[in-house]
């Protein structure tokens, strides 16, 4: 017998109530400590976890998904350093979940590993950090990997259309020739 699933969500129904609670216990987080920026990440990556087949939700507590999910955005975002804001240890989200540090570590990696996500990852970046984050813009152009903000609107709309670039950005005018050292 087919498992059924929620038709809006792609969340089978055996998985469903395990992602409820992971995904509430990281909402609680990031409305305590963080932002709804990182909330939304949180959630997002909590819901691809949840539609992966098998779900790897199923096995394990809840608190630690929660705690490895909240760590691997903050991990990508460079939560721990404390120039940002806001601004939290890794090891004090293991601490907030009550999950042991080689736990929540454990588990992040597991979660990074299962979906490539590496530092600076643009699917997984703050949306307020994204032009500092030159990971959104590097693309390839014949041949040559370029920061699409310094190419012609043409090839920016391009690539905005093809899902290469997060959004066109600010400066649309290209370095001239004599810009160029």
């Amino acid at each position: 017998m087919a498992k059924r699933k929620s038709p809006a969500s792609g969340i089978s129904e055996d998985v469903q109530p395990v992602f409820e609670e992971i995904a509430g216990l990281v909402d609680a987080f990031c409305r305590e400590h963080l932002n709804e920026e990182y909330a939304v990440l949180c959630r997002s990556l909590s819901e691809k976890l949840a539609r992966k087949r098998p779900s790897p939700l199923i096995s394990g507590k809840p608190t630690t998904w929660a705690c490895g999910i909240v760590r691997t955005i903050g991990w990508v975002n460079f939560l721990d350093d404390s120039s940002k804001k806001p601004h939290i240890k890794l090891t004090a989200i293991d601490k907030a979940f009550g999950v042991a540090e080689s736990t929540g570590q454990g588990k992040s990696m597991l979660i990074r590993k299962m979906f490539k996500i590496r530092p600076m990852e643009p699917a997984w970046s703050l949306r307020s950090q994204m032009d500092k984050n030159p990971m959104a813009w590097m693309i390839q152009v014949n041949g040559f990997l370029v920061d699409a903000r310094f190419l012609k609107r043409e090839i920016q709309e391009e690539a905005l259309r093809k899902g290469l670039i997060p959004y066109l950005p600010e400066r649309p005018q290209p370095l001239k020739e004599d810009d160029v050292e």
